[in-house]
């Protein structure tokens, strides 16, 4: 793609944001680094995990970027008792009474649609996560021996509640890993809450309009892969990534002490990803460090396993994203 298309998409995808943003906080109010972040995640073809209580408006707000996309929306409500063909979808036999045959017939299951909403994932066994989570990384699935594509663009949200754990099944850390982003979805201020509860108990609710098609979406997804990042953007992002693994000789002094396990090269990636589509929705043609710093936590907070000492001390592993950001520094811009 020459550079000035690239400019030109750059500009379409700003404004396209911008109405995007416009529609869903007539529905959502507040939460605005939280849609920010789902939109980047979308547009680097990353998935989330939405971490926060019931009544937080997590389903509303994935529905409500769905519509503003004018896309098949799927919500799958997870249960002790799903099972992966609840989701990836079953093949029934088909017979015609009139002919002495029979045929194996597909039936998709909810899998098959752009958004996902993965309603309280961590209250299924890992059977069943499992299926999801291979969607999620392959765009396909696998059901009786045949592998469907599922088309792009595709975007899982699934959500968990940091309270209730009785009876769930949490994440183990490479399912966890699939996940570009873990979001918090905080209270809502008091001004946002007050105009929450008159929005809410009016007769009309506000549906979103259509702002941004499927085929720009997918424009946009390449143009993030495709704008080009400074080579100490690149060894930022890696050092940051390399400084949270206790067994690295750049292991910050905290993560030694409380870290049983840092983050992959997955998250270097991610973080790289992030910064692109960050650039892309604020209309720079290369991401910063700061774009980098900025998706930092989103990206390494759940990929770093705490040991025992940091349990017994109250150490959380955003305390220790939160020190290595202060304790690795930017590398210098090379001019040549």
């Amino acid at each position: 793609m020459a550079g000035n298309d690239n400019s030109e998409l750059l500009e379409i995808a700003g404004q396209r944001y911008k109405d995007l943003l416009q529609e869903v906080h007539r529905v959502i109010i507040g939460q605005d680094d939280v849609v920010q972040n789902l939109v980047s995640a979308l547009f680097a073809r990353g998935h989330c995990l939405l971490i926060g209580v019931p009544g937080l408006a997590k389903t509303l707000l994935v529905k409500s970027i769905a519509q503003c996309l004018s896309w098949d929306f799927k919500r799958i409500q997870f249960t002790p008792d799903l099972m992966p063909s609840d989701i990836l979808g079953t093949e029934i036999l088909d017979s015609n009474p009139g002919v002495e045959q029979r045929n194996l017939r597909f039936v998709k299951g909810p899998i098959f649609a752009n958004i996902i909403l993965a309603d309280e994932i961590n209250r299924t066994p890992p059977k069943t996560q499992s299926a999801l989570l291979e969607a999620m990384q392959e765009y396909a699935v696998t059901v009786g021996g045949r592998t469907l594509p599922i088309e792009p663009p595709f975007f899982v949200v699934a959500t968990q509640n940091p309270i209730e754990q009785e009876g769930t099944y949490p994440l183990p850390e490479a399912q966890l890993d699939r996940f570009m982003y873990a979001l918090q979805v905080g209270y809502p201020s008091m001004e946002e809450e007050e105009t929450i509860a008159v929005n809410t108990t009016s007769d009309e609710p506000y549906i979103p309009k259509p702002v941004c098609s499927r085929a720009e979406i997918l424009q946009f997804q390449h143009l993030v892969r495709q704008i080009p990042v400074s080579p100490h953007v690149v060894k930022y992002a890696v050092s940051l990534a390399r400084a949270t693994r206790p067994d690295s000789p750049e292991a910050r002094p905290i993560i030694k002490k409380y870290a049983q396990w840092g983050a992959g090269p997955r998250a270097s990636q991610y973080m790289l990803l992030g910064a692109k589509a960050l650039a892309v929705l604020q209309g720079n043609p290369t991401p910063s460090a700061n774009d980098v710093r900025q998706v930092a936590p989103l990206i390494l907070q759940h990929r770093i396993i705490l040991n025992y000492a940091a349990i017994a001390d109250d150490v959380t592993s955003a305390d220790l994203v939160k020190d290595v950001l202060q304790g690795v520094r930017e590398p210098a811009y090379a001019t040549h």
